[in-house]
């Protein structure tokens, strides 16, 4: 397709297989040459599928909303049968299972054809995407600079418009600030809306949710609608949506109050682009006819911030420890970076009273936050707290664990409320540096509510189109 290709979101690229117009041949080999042409550049795959995928087309299993449509799952939670999932770490290598998760079924009921898997941190602990097993994954539109992560590898590949859309998980801004470094939309759903079955009732004690990275809206909307719902045995689902997610793109808001912030929670200044990226669409919004003010909700700083490392650390622990099962040993300073082995002693530390104050702390922000919703609809403002740093801002192999955790709270110290609280939130991708690098906007909604956030975002899609601002890597 060459070119063309370019012109499409998921969603067109079904249409035209649809109509006949293409076939997902040709789609798989157009993302298969985008793939060679710039990942030895950017580093983001981890896994070749194209076997598989050639097998999925061959034997017809394309059909869905999304028949035919290129798509990648990232290395972390997504089993797919008979192929590894190593979640960007030497001690996973070679863990394979023979069965899918719930949500990588649902992908391929909806007729993605998964072609491979994308980069993480090691174990999705770090907001950049730099395993020492694999090494780094950059940024299209600026080499020397991170993706964000722990999606960062699928955002790479979606901006560099290799695919449309690709599968991301979020435990702390994880699909949020790799859409904002890469520029595209990022929607982290309410806890529980996606399933986290077979193996699992939640990640990382309800923290940590799945979904995508994608090019459109609506792309992001018609994926939520096709892999939502609880499977058998799920501990909870959240109150459904009044109608599809995908029809929620495009209809009437109404007048949104939307309270802003133009300071971090802790009271520290944005950088001079994020700043100006929150006013710029406030203002847009006022425009827009919606009820814009500055407000912030408040929470129990502190206590959340100890709380969440607990409860994040003790899940790392406890997978680590369910490898070592497997394995039939306790891993070794070569098999996991400074950082993770300092999270697993941490949560091997943690007793089961501690697990649980932890867990009451993250449940007590939710009930502190939900009062600032009583009253607004979303609460606005940067994703992250900067531009995308340079690589190796954010090493996970450093010793100094206290000051890895500094740099990434002071960088993003908006997103790890959202999964905290449960509420559904976005990155939108509306605003760039002045020298082209993407800054994106964070959207906090009520809990349940992604049909405000998603006819919110569509309204900004209209309002200041993004789909055709792409890295010029991207034109191959």
């Amino acid at each position: 397709m060459g070119a063309e290709y370019l012109r499409y979101d998921g969603m067109g690229l079904a249409e035209l297989v649809a109509g006949g117009q293409v076939h997902p041949t040709e789609l798989l080999e157009e993302a298969l040459r985008r793939a060679e042409l710039v990942d030895p550049v950017l580093g983001a795959m981890v896994l070749n599928m194209e076997d598989q995928a050639r097998r999925q087309v061959a034997e017809g299993r394309t059909q869905g909303p999304f028949g035919g449509t290129p798509f990648a799952l990232k290395d972390l939670r997504a089993q797919y049968p008979r192929t590894p999932t190593t979640s960007g770490s030497r001690f996973f290598s070679g863990s394979v299972a023979d069965y899918p998760t719930e949500t990588v079924r649902r992908h391929l009921a909806a007729g993605l054809v998964i072609f491979g898997k994308t980069k993480t941190p090691e174990l999705g602990c770090n907001l950049a995407t730099e395993p020492r097993f694999g090494g780094p994954t950059r940024n299209p539109w600026d080499t020397s600079l991170i993706p964000g992560g722990s999606s960062g590898g699928a955002a790479a590949l979606v901006a560099a418009r290799v695919l449309p859309l690709a599968h991301a998980t979020d435990g702390g801004g994880s699909i949020r600030i790799p859409a904002s470094c890469c520029g595209l939309f990022g929607l982290k759903p309410t806890r529980g809306r996606n399933p986290a079955g077979p193996d699992q009732g939640e990640g990382w004690g309800g923290l940590s949710v799945e979904h995508a990275v994608t090019l459109s809206v609506r792309d992001s909307a018609l994926l939520l609608d096709l892999t939502a719902g609880p499977d058998p045995g799920a501990p909870y689902y959240p109150p459904p949506p009044q109608g599809s997610f995908l029809s929620s793109v495009g209809a009437d808001p109404g007048r949104l109050r939307i309270g802003y912030s133009l300071h971090t929670p802790r009271g520290h200044q944005l950088h001079p682009d994020c700043r100006r990226a929150v006013e710029e669409t406030a203002s847009l919004c006022e425009k827009m006819g919606h009820i814009v003010e500055e407000a912030s909700p408040s929470w129990s700083l502190i206590e959340a911030g100890v709380a969440y490392t607990t409860v994040v650390n003790s899940n790392v622990a406890r997978t680590v420890a369910d490898r070592a099962r497997e394995l039939g040993r306790r891993p070794g300073p070569e098999d996991l970076e400074a950082g993770i082995r300092e999270r697993v002693e941490h949560g091997n530390r943690t007793d089961a009273i501690g697990y649980l104050e932890a867990l009451a702390t993250i449940h007590r922000v939710g009930r502190e936050v939900s009062d600032f919703f009583s009253t607004r609809h979303v609460w606005l403002t940067p994703t992250a707290a900067s531009p995308p740093p340079p690589l190796g801002t954010f090493d996970t192999d450093s010793e100094d664990t206290d000051g890895f955790r500094s740099l990434i709270g002071r960088f993003s110290p908006f997103c790890s409320v959202a999964n905290m609280t449960g509420q559904p939130a976005m990155s939108v991708p509306l605003h760039q540096t002045s020298t082209g690098v993407p800054v994106g906007v964070h959207f906090l909604g009520r809990y349940g509510d992604e049909t405000t956030l998603l006819m919110l975002a569509a309204q900004l899609e209209e309002a200041r189109p993004w789909f055709n601002r792409r890295p010029a890597l991207a034109d191959v």
